[in-house]
């Protein structure tokens, strides 16, 4: 599955849509604590977080992510945006919390 039809299914606010969103992803991670995505996530997959400071850019680049997801209404500040813009890592914005996230992923095929 695509991070476009992720985005599109799970009704994501796209917030690079100056980014492809082409990558094709079949896992995903969730997580607040950076040190546990750095051990465990899945390059490739995506994250959902509700951190939205710059080290998630940081983190989700070391460890070879597609994109992120911050759920419960939670977005980054612009500079952060830009950072992932220049950096080529899609960044999305879900309303529900990381559970719903989660869950709704999993329905999708996605695994962790």
């Amino acid at each position: 599955m695509t991070l476009r039809e992720i985005a599109d299914v799970l009704k994501l606010e796209a917030l690079t849509p100056e980014l492809d969103i082409t990558a094709e992803v079949s896992r995903a991670h969730v997580s607040d604590l950076l040190s546990d995505v750095l051990a465990n996530a899945p390059a490739g997959g995506i994250l959902v977080t509700i951190q939205v400071h710059m080290n998630v850019v940081a983190v989700a680049l070391h460890a070879g992510l597609a994109g992120v997801i911050f759920a419960a209404g939670m977005k980054p500040d612009d500079a952060v945006r830009q950072k992932a813009v220049q950096e080529k890592l899609p960044l999305f914005a879900a309303d529900g919390p990381s559970f719903d996230v989660s869950g709704r992923l999993y329905r999708l095929g996605l695994r962790g």
